[in-house]
């Protein structure tokens, strides 16, 4: 094990510049859905939380993403906590089966996770945006940010942030595409095991 330094983007939106078309609900593709938060699709949250981070970089610096009781110790927490948001915190579903002759039959209903915090009376945080890695580049992810930042909206929110390690490209895109923007480089660190 050694121990290094992950390095992190703070990005900040303000709510106001959202661009307009992205300020309603958007139509989605039929495979999915977007749900609401109720406290009975934890344990989906949960699921689709650890498929989507388990492989991932960011699991070096927030390990209960790697683990299932991890992920479900998480969003316990995250959901009773008096700051939570469930306006802006979603679960994205898969609404048909797939065609068995492009995906294999063992995939979650559930294929994305989204939630949020209100760290301020002015400011909602993201927490946990994660697609399941057999459903990105669909708009799984963009689907699940435009009901996030309504719901921080709903609740008088004008700012909204989050934390990105910096190898995640594909996340960082969707983000700026959304207008945020990079306030700060963060560098947390954790114990990396080289193979």
């Amino acid at each position: 094990m050694a121990v290094t330094y992950i390095k992190r983007y703070r990005m900040e939106l303000r709510l106001d510049r959202l661009p307009a078309e992205l300020r309603q609900p958007q139509p989605q593709p039929a495979e999915f859905e977007v749900l609401p938060w109720t406290p009975r699709l934890l344990n989906q949250h949960a699921e689709v939380k650890w498929a989507s981070f388990r492989d991932e970089i960011d699991v070096h610096v927030f390990p209960c993403l790697g683990e299932r009781d991890g992920c479900r110790r998480l969003m316990r927490e995250i959901s009773s906590r008096n700051d939570f948001v469930p306006e802006a915190t979603w679960l994205a579903s898969r609404t048909r089966p797939p065609d068995a002759s492009l995906r294999p039959k063992s995939l979650p209903t559930a294929i994305g996770t989204i939630q949020g915090l209100k760290v301020s009376a002015r400011e909602g945080a993201i927490q946990n945006l994660g697609v399941h890695p057999d459903f990105r580049d669909v708009g799984v992810g963009r689907a699940l940010l435009v009901a996030a930042l309504n719901g921080f909206a709903e609740v008088d929110c004008r700012y909204v942030h989050l934390e990105v390690t910096v190898q995640n490209t594909a996340a960082i895109r969707l983000y700026e595409r959304f207008g945020f923007h990079r306030v700060e480089t963060l560098y947390k660190i954790s114990e990396v095991q080289f193979a």
